[in-house]
């Protein structure tokens, strides 16, 4: 008996797991066991380099696909009639049309990325159809081509920020200037964008930063004491060369309340802009060139935007060199005054811009729907010295929007244009979407 309990435990212990596995296998696997399962692992390798090589889209960096699409159905009561020296130009009698005003396609992403501090290297480009940027006779136009640079760290949010834009981009004037497409709330834009050329896209480099920020981490909350921005621009407009050899310069400078998130005065904002550049003089309607005249725009704004209602106005003026004669030696030059109130007022209903209900994980593809009202007033008088000839247009409507990268946008518009002593309504429908 003490001889059997020597050799017993003597013995080797079977581990629990061996004794398992070969209780439960039995035979150990075979070469042709193994030789299988390799031979699975290298058509899985296969199969998953074939999709890549043949479904997937691969870019030599980082890269972030979005796009902005409008489809548009408009009524006016006032008929339009243009005509053209080609058929396809002529428009007789139009009340009504379909449209698709805005369809762009834009590319964004890193090309450097700085893990420890966050000076990044970042690029945007887009092309696509515009009514505000469109410069030919091409239904498509490059709209944003710049690199940003961040010079001061932005990992942490309590730290001032300092990025540089180099190419083609928005210009950095007031509220509405720098608003890309998707993010308008009216369907038309202030008529001060357009009229004093505002709207285009230049090519330059501008300086984009804040100073002293409030940060409330458990909201995600950040509100700098000052933004500013500061550039230097052909101001010949996208796509083109400058016209001359002077630069055109702009800038901007806003202050914001400081106060904590749950402050009435959250997000209440005044700010500054100004553009000074030089444009070509002709004598009128020919192309003899007189000189160079002044073009200067200076801005006034004021964002009050606390939910559930905001409230923002705009205060442009601007100055423009306009020549009159027939000749060269007769051509007088002449400092045209212009200016323009643009007001709006709008309030939510639902939780669209609640970043709590947003973070909420459904099963499906949720998202919180909001309805937003407004009323906009916009004004605009191209010459202060010349009685009875502003235009005005006032602006009800409503935005709905219904999933996260779609609105639909209901507009009533009346105009009444002195200049041209005419009075008219337009009605407008239009679905915006995304990706």
């Amino acid at each position: 008996m003490q001889q059997q309990l020597d050799q017993k435990t003597a013995a080797p212990a079977v581990p629990a797991a061996t004794a398992v596995a070969a209780s439960d296998t039995g035979a150990p696997a075979t070469r042709e066991d193994l030789q299988g399962v390799q031979a699975d692992l290298e058509n899985f390798k296969y199969q998953v380099q074939r999709d890549r090589d043949t479904a997937t889209a691969t870019s030599s960096r980082a890269l972030n696909i979005s796009g902005t699409i409008q489809a548009r159905a408009a009524y006016s009561s006032q008929e339009t009639n243009t005509s053209s020296s080609t058929p396809a130009g002529v428009v007789n009698d139009r009340n009504s049309s379909f449209d698709v005003p805005t369809a762009i396609l834009a590319f964004s992403g890193n090309l450097y990325k700085d893990y420890d501090e966050g000076r990044n290297l970042g690029y945007r480009l887009s092309a696509g159809a515009s009514q505000q940027t469109a410069s030919n006779n091409s239904f498509l136009n490059l709209l944003d081509a710049y690199l940003t640079y961040s010079v001061l760290p932005t990992i942490d949010p309590a730290t001032p920020r300092l990025d540089l834009a180099f190419g083609q981009q928005l210009l950095p004037f007031g509220l509405e200037v720098p608003a890309t497409e998707d993010l308008k709330p009216v369907i038309l834009n202030a008529q001060f964008t357009t009229r004093l050329g505002l709207a285009q896209r230049q090519i330059g480099l501008i300086a984009r930063g804040d100073f002293d920020p409030v940060v409330d981490y458990g909201y995600n909350y950040r509100a700098p004491l000052l933004t500013y921005a500061f550039g230097v621009v052909n101001g010949n407009g996208p796509n083109t060369s400058d016209n001359n050899s002077a630069k055109d310069w702009v800038g901007r400078l806003a202050f914001t309340v400081p106060s904590d998130y749950n402050s009435w005065w959250r997000s209440l904002t005044v700010g500054g802009s100004f553009y000074r550049g030089k444009a070509n003089l002709f004598v009128p309607g020919s192309s003899t060139l007189v000189g160079t005249g002044d073009r200067v725009r200076y801005g006034l704004d004021v964002t009050y935007n606390h939910e559930p209602f905001g409230v923002t106005y705009e205060y442009i003026q601007g100055r423009d060199d306009a020549t009159s004669g027939t000749t060269a030696a007769n051509t007088r030059i002449s400092s045209i005054k212009s200016d323009s109130h643009t007001a709006t007022f709008f309030y939510n209903f639902g939780e669209q811009f609640v970043k709590g209900f947003r973070a909420q994980g459904r099963y499906d593809d949720w998202w919180p729907k909001s309805y937003q009202p407004f009323f906009r007033y916009d004004r605009f008088d191209p010459n202060t010295d010349k009685p009875s000839d502003e235009s005005t247009v006032y602006t009800a409507g409503l935005n709905v929007f219904f999933a996260q990268t779609t609105k639909f946008q209901l507009n009533v518009n009346y105009t009444d244009d002195k200049a041209k002593n005419l009075s008219y309504s337009d009605f407008l429908a239009q679905f915006q979407f995304g990706f």
